[in-house]
């Protein structure tokens, strides 16, 4: 790199727009610093998986490039050991660029290629950002395909395995509560009985579903348009190289990636990470459902429903000695709201852009990012923190159940719904239990009566006459 050392902290950088000051013991060169001083909306730099996958197409990149014969060996090695120094966390703090940049990227691609350049210079290699690092590549090609990478891993290393543990926690704790059972509700009104079994088996049904979602979304996903280059067409990339760095990068992460068989989508389009947001979006819906029906279940613990109570673990008040409350679910509520706001801005941004770019890429590569790691985490912790140390309130489902003059239902074939629903009137309002009044209204005798109205056999659904 053309560069001039300077007195004091700083020293000068050049690039095609002239020279820049840049500091002295920064890695990076005049474009990241360009981009440093113009963008200041947020604060935050792009997220780490990102740089990391990144710096994985850029090491990709190069060991592509050095096989075609287009970067001499030791000049490929040189980028490849750099970048992939990167992608495992080394000089982190050396990617400053906001979040809220150019649109395309092109100045976080230009910061990794700066900062590998850098590094690889001070093992004595000559190395260019652009004419090297760059090589074969344009941001608007090499930035869309890092996202992709970018999903691909996190949902691999991360989000998936913690849906899963999830759902393995919540099917244990079916599985030993399979025989427990409690009023159902719809309307949030006493309805039918049924197993807290089955009441956690619908909650398993939905993560099993959005599993397989998210696992036909990410089909689509690892299409990556590396080899496209500017537009497209692939203008100074060889024929082989898109290719090649999809196995490459294959080879390197475990994953499955390939080349998009039309680059022009990859780069104006970005709906298949639209739809990785919407499912995600779906995944949120689900885990909100599951954590406000704790939050039910878990209220009171006198005044409320009371069926089970959650782990304690901090204080719930700052005025009420002794209030614990349902800290996680709430936690877990609270950041699916987010991943549906999340979703909303990368719906946003996938539809911007003109023509042959979308110019909302890094919005989208930072939102998938947020998101992905706010389910990750949420799930883990409801699992470990909320499903794992619940504990049934026996008692208190039992006694609801007693009461529940919808138990009645299981006579509609027998006496008819019209006397039925007299029945439930009565016992709801003489607050006794359905069986009692039952006894003295129905005209059936008592044997008959606890096997049509056994809760445990209605739970098993069909017609108990």
């Amino acid at each position: 790199m053309a560069t001039r050392r300077s007195r004091g902290n700083v020293r000068t950088e050049h690039d095609s727009m002239g020279a820049l000051q840049v500091p002295a013991d920064a890695l990076w060169g005049a474009q990241t610093q360009r981009a440093k001083d113009n963008f200041h909306l947020s604060g935050r730099p792009m997220p780490a998986a990102f740089v990391r996958a990144l710096a994985l197409v850029k090491a990709a990149a190069a060991v592509v490039n050095g096989h075609l014969g287009l970067l001499d060996p030791a000049r490929a090695d040189a980028i490849m050991e750099a970048a992939t120094a990167i992608a495992g966390g080394a000089h982190a703090d050396q990617f400053p660029v906001d979040r809220y940049q150019t649109g395309s990227g092109t100045s976080s691609n230009m910061n990794a290629n700066e900062v590998i350049a850098h590094v690889a210079a001070a093992a004595g290699r000559d190395v260019h950002p652009n004419d090297h690092v760059n090589l074969g590549q344009s941001s608007n090609d090499t930035v869309p395909t890092a996202i992709r990478v970018m999903a691909v891993l996190e949902a691999r290393q991360s989000l998936l395995p913690a849906l899963s543990h999830l759902r393995k926690v919540i099917g244990k704790r079916a599985k030993a509560l399979g025989k427990t059972v409690k009023t159902g509700r719809t309307h949030l009104m006493d309805a039918m009985p049924l197993t807290l079994a089955q009441e956690f088996g619908a909650w398993s049904a939905q993560l099993d579903s959005a599993e397989a979602r998210l696992a036909d979304t990410l089909k689509r996903v690892r299409r990556l348009p590396i080899g496209g280059t500017a537009i497209g067409t692939g203008i100074n990339a060889h024929p082989k190289f898109g290719k090649g760095v999809a196995k490459a990068l294959s080879a390197a992460t475990g994953a499955k990636f390939e080349q998009a068989t039309n680059t022009f989508e990859g780069l104006a389009a970005q709906d298949d990470l639209v739809e990785l947001s919407g499912q995600l979006n779906a995944l949120a819906v689900a885990l909100m459902k599951i954590g406000n029906d704790l939050r039910w279940m878990n209220s009171g613990p006198l005044a409320g429903l009371g069926e089970v109570e959650l782990p304690a673990l901090q204080p719930g008040s700052s005025i009420m000695p002794g209030k614990v409350n349902p800290v996680i679910p709430e936690a877990l509520c609270m950041a699916c709201a987010q991943v549906m706001g999340l979703h909303q801005a990368v719906s946003v941004a996938g539809q911007s852009g003109n023509f042959q770019l979308n110019v909302m890429l890094p919005l989208i590569a930072c939102d998938l990012d947020e998101a992905m790691g706010l389910l990750a985490n949420g799930m883990r912790a409801l699992a470990d923190q909320a499903i794992a140390g619940l504990r049934v309130r026996g008692d208190r489902l039992a006694a609801a159940l007693d009461r529940n003059p919808i138990l009645v239902t299981a006579l509609n074939p027998v006496i008819g719904y019209e006397q039925a629903a007299k029945i439930a009137k009565r016992a709801y309002a003489e607050g006794r239990p359905v069986l009692d009044v039952a006894r003295e209204d129905s005209g059936l005798d008592d044997k008959t009566l606890r096997r049509l109205l056994d809760p445990v056999a209605l739970t098993r659904g069909g017609i108990h006459g």
